[in-house]
């Protein structure tokens, strides 16, 4: 009984979070307006003379608030769908008591705010170059292993842990593989179902990543570029198999020897103990399969209160590739990539990735699967 207790609680806190995050969403219009109507009040608490030489920054504050306009008008058709991702077990016929007793999430401005930069960098044609950083050194290499002529790519299953809004499995199945991408952020899961399932036409949509982006701009029209996504149409190829799964990587992927493939970008550093991350990429993988890696070492849970986060170094972590059973085969540090970067801005980030091919062993207790 109390498992049973404990599955519905569960449950109900899901659900509730997915409704939270559905509201967050709703409420981007009401929220962002209010932080550019707190600047406008800011200058109005100016002395006279410094009003008068603030002019066209009051000028530039309503422009935002026209870009904000525009982000805001996506939401509903993001939304209209939204509770259809898990297969219609969040739809009722009318409003549950779920739906109306929710709040926005404290944190959730800023993450609906990411998910409009990371439009411009998954779907988007300005996006390209950060895509041909980060995603084509995985690919090239995926293809590499498994060449057309010696393999049956539609019977290669490849595994892209933190997909986030799904470019990267995407170009993999659109290359012929049968490619699964995973992603726990709900926000993400929420916009790369409606880019993946309900997009039908190239640049059909507009959005305007930066403009909650206030500092660093040269121009007040560096903080209003816009771009148009999706760059493509999100269509596997015939004979490509494509799908994405919510959930916890390590929650989901606990059966052993069944990928081919793993691939991670910008991901091996989103947990508290990488050591598990590497373990559980580890586990999946079928003997000699290969795991393909790039990103930095962010350490995302670094210096977060009440959490038990480890951050050894590059040198240590390949120690620990090594023990857990690895061979590696390729690794070069010190590749540049950014990060959903506003070109414009006066301050740009930019990492010296890291990439390594590992390979499992052919033999496992002496049994070979490959």
């Amino acid at each position: 009984m109390n498992n049973e207790v404990k599955t519905l609680q569960e449950e109900n806190r899901e659900r509730d979070y997915f409704f939270s995050v559905l509201k967050t969403f709703s409420s981007y219009r009401e929220q962002s307006l209010l932080r550019i109507e707190s600047k406008e009040n800011a200058v109005q608490t100016l002395p006279k003379h410094h009003r008068k030489w603030l002019t066209k920054y009051l000028e530039d504050l309503k422009s935002f608030k026209s870009c904000i306009e525009v982000n805001s008008q996506l939401i509903p058709i993001i939304l209209k769908e939204a509770k259809t991702i898990f297969g219609n077990i969040y739809c009722t016929d009318g409003n549950s008591h779920s739906e109306t007793d929710v709040g926005t999430l404290a944190e959730g401005l800023d993450k609906v705010q990411s998910v409009f930069k990371q439009l411009m960098r998954d779907w988007s044609s300005m996006g390209s170059f950060e895509r041909e950083q980060c995603y084509q050194p995985i690919i090239d290499e995926i293809e590499e292993q498994f060449p057309k002529d010696k393999f049956d790519r539609k019977m290669i299953n490849v595994l892209v842990p933190g997909a986030g809004l799904g470019r990267l499995a995407f170009e993999i199945s659109v290359r012929g593989f049968a490619c699964e991408g995973n992603e726990f952020n709900m926000f993400m899961l929420v916009v790369s179902y409606f880019v993946l399932n309900l997009c039908k036409e190239v640049d059909e949509f507009e959005i305007y990543p930066w403009i909650h982006q206030y500092c660093n701009n040269l121009k007040a029209e560096d903080q209003m570029i816009s771009v148009r996504f999706p760059d493509v149409r999100p269509m596997p190829t015939p004979g490509g198999r494509f799908s994405m799964t919510a959930g916890d990587f390590l929650e989901v992927y606990t059966d052993h020897n069944q990928w081919h493939c793993v691939a991670t970008c910008f991901f091996i550093d989103c947990a508290p103990n990488v050591v598990q991350f590497v373990e559980t990429i580890y586990n999946i993988l079928k003997p000699g399969g290969v795991w393909v890696n790039l990103g930095p070492l962010l350490y995302h849970y670094s210096g977060l209160k009440n959490e038990k986060s480890i951050e050894p170094s590059f040198e240590v972590l390949c120690d620990i590739i090594s023990s857990v059973g690895f061979e590696m085969e390729k690794c070069k540090t010190g590749i540049k990539t950014k990060y959903c970067q506003n070109p414009k801005s006066m301050l740009l980030y930019e990492y010296e990735s890291i990439y390594f091919v590992c390979r499992k062993s052919i033999k496992i207790n002496g049994e070979g699967d490959y």
